[in-house]
Parts: structure tokens; sequence; C-alpha cells
């Protein structure tokens, strides 16, 4: 390929780059098909992380399969160095910096989203490197997409959000374990797991629970209830998302 040839490389007409946009959308949806579900069920690695890690991979196939439109043709030892190896290295080498803004804060976890970004943009630096001009736009514009109206597409959308629950109080008629789920059900919640434990000699029940609501407000509505009975000495409600 010739040097400095950008702008002719993205608005010239060529049947490979339909096709490499073809692809691209192709992997933007399936991405985000698969990630609405986990979405919904309230997981860390959601909708824009899957729709960026599916592209990610098609556009590392996409240097591969149309490698014939950046290696020089008339190089035989090109052929045998197989320069797609340093493509590889480099995926390799960013996966350890992926892994580094990617932190557990107790049961949530945070920056799978970032670390997926970190990952497309690692690609596209690859496509730059190598002259691919029009699948390198083409990446940014829907990079761009998936990490700014996807996000809001993301909050409109139906899901499901998943809570730890830990509560305690005096062990006597007015704190027991149906009364919170009576109260839970009220509030919309569904209990995913429990656990029950005595404290204090006995003296005071404690519930640790894994919640599940589609109610946005749940967790407020929960916590008004909690503060109104006198049995109950403390409680946390922590949101498991990204």
């Amino acid at each position: 390929m010739e040097p400095f040839n950008f702008l002719r490389d993205v608005t010239a007409f060529n049947p490979n780059n339909l096709e490499m946009l073809l692809r691209l959308l192709a992997a933007l949806v399936a991405g985000t098909i698969v990630g609405f579900e986990r979405t919904y069920r309230g997981r860390p690695a959601g909708f824009r992380t899957h729709a960026l890690v599916c592209m990610t991979s098609c556009l590392l196939m996409l240097v591969t399969v149309f490698q014939s439109q950046w290696v020089l043709e008339k190089s035989d030892y090109l052929i045998r160095l197989d320069p797609t190896r340093m493509a590889q290295g480099i995926m390799t080498g960013i996966g350890f910096l992926g892994a580094g803004v990617i932190m557990k804060e107790g049961p949530t976890v945070r920056g799978l989203t970032t670390a997926a970004s970190i990952w497309i943009t690692a690609a596209i630096g690859i496509l730059a490197g190598i002259g691919f001009y029009f699948p390198l736009v083409v990446s940014v514009a829907l990079t761009i997409l998936v990490l700014s109206i996807l996000r809001v597409i993301e909050n409109l959308l139906p899901s499901e959000a998943y809570y730890n629950f830990d509560v305690r109080g005096e062990r006597n008629n007015e704190f027991t374990e149906q009364i919170v789920r009576d109260l839970l059900k009220s509030c919309g919640f569904r209990i995913a797991h429990t656990s029950y434990r005595l404290d204090d000699k006995g003296c005071e029940r404690r519930f640790s629970m894994v919640l599940r609501t589609s109610r946005r407000t749940g967790s407020a509505c929960l916590s008004g209830k909690l503060e109104q009975i006198d049995a109950v000495h403390a409680f946390r409600i922590t949101p498991i998302s990204e």
C-alpha cells in the first residue's frame, strides 16, 4: 500500500470495504444481543462490554482475512515472517493492562467496559499501523456509538438488578424470617440466595440474602420500611453491578 492514502482508502469504493462494514455491523449486533441478556440478568459484563469484545474479535480477524490488502505481495520472506504474529503479541500484552482496570469492591465488579474499550482501542491502533483506514474509521465510530448512545439505551431497557442484603435485629416476633420475606416481596424483591445466623449469644437474628428486582425504586422502598421497624438494629443494601 502507498503511504499517506488515508482519504482515498476511506472514500474510494472498494467491494472489500463493504464486506468489512457488514462484518463489523454483524459483530456489533451479535455482541449486543448476547449482552442484552446478561444486562437483563444484572451481570457485571453486560450490554456494552459484550458488544466491544465481539467487535474487537472481528477487527482482529479482518486483519488476517484481508491480509493481502496490506502485506506486500512481491516479497516471499514477508509471508514466512507472518506479520499477524505481531498483532497477537500486542493483544496479549493489552490483556494484562485491561485486567489492571478491573476492580472488585466487595460484591461489586467495576471496570469491565473500560477494559473492553482498552482492548478495542489496541485493535484500532493495529489497523492504523498497517494502514487499514476504512475499518479504522468504522470501528472508531461504532466504539463511540457503543460507549455513548448505547449507554442511554442500556439505562432505558428493562433489566434485573441484583443486591446483597444484610440485616440484623432483635430476636422477637417483630423481626422474623417471614416478616423479612413479606417486606421484600412488598418492595418487589425476589430472593436468589439466603442464609440465617444467630449472633450475640442467640439474642440477635441476622439474615444475609442475594436479592433481585426489576423495580428501580426497590432499594429505596426497602430501606424506608426497615427504618420504621424498631427491632431492626442495622441493615445494608449493596447493588451488584459493574
